[in-house]
């Protein structure tokens, strides 16, 4: 297989439980398996992870920059979604 027909896979970590899942890097690997156990040596060297997830670069799905007011611009006629309605009581603290 060339490195042209390995696929592309994309690493996230998770370096807690409790928090959630940071994209690290791609690397190219030629299934599932090899793709995980090469994000453990790459990217996590120092242990600093609990949870890898590796998924083929051609899955994701992503919008166009360009199109981000289109896309967007729906939660702006949606104004009760804004927290400038709710008045927090000073008891509350920082939140």
């Amino acid at each position: 297989m060339t490195t042209a027909h390995v696929p592309l896979w994309e690493v996230f970590l998770r370096a807690r439980n409790g928090l959630a899942h940071k994209h690290a890097g791609s690397l190219h690997a030629a299934d599932a398996e090899m793709a995980l156990q090469a994000a453990r040596d790459v990217y996590t060297r120092r242990g600093e992870g609990v949870s890898i997830w590796v998924v083929p670069s051609a899955a994701i799905i992503a919008s166009e920059p360009a199109e981000a007011g289109m896309l967007f611009e729906p939660t702006a006629s949606k104004i009760y979604r804004h927290p400038t309605f709710y008045e927090v009581p000073d008891e509350v603290g920082h939140m």
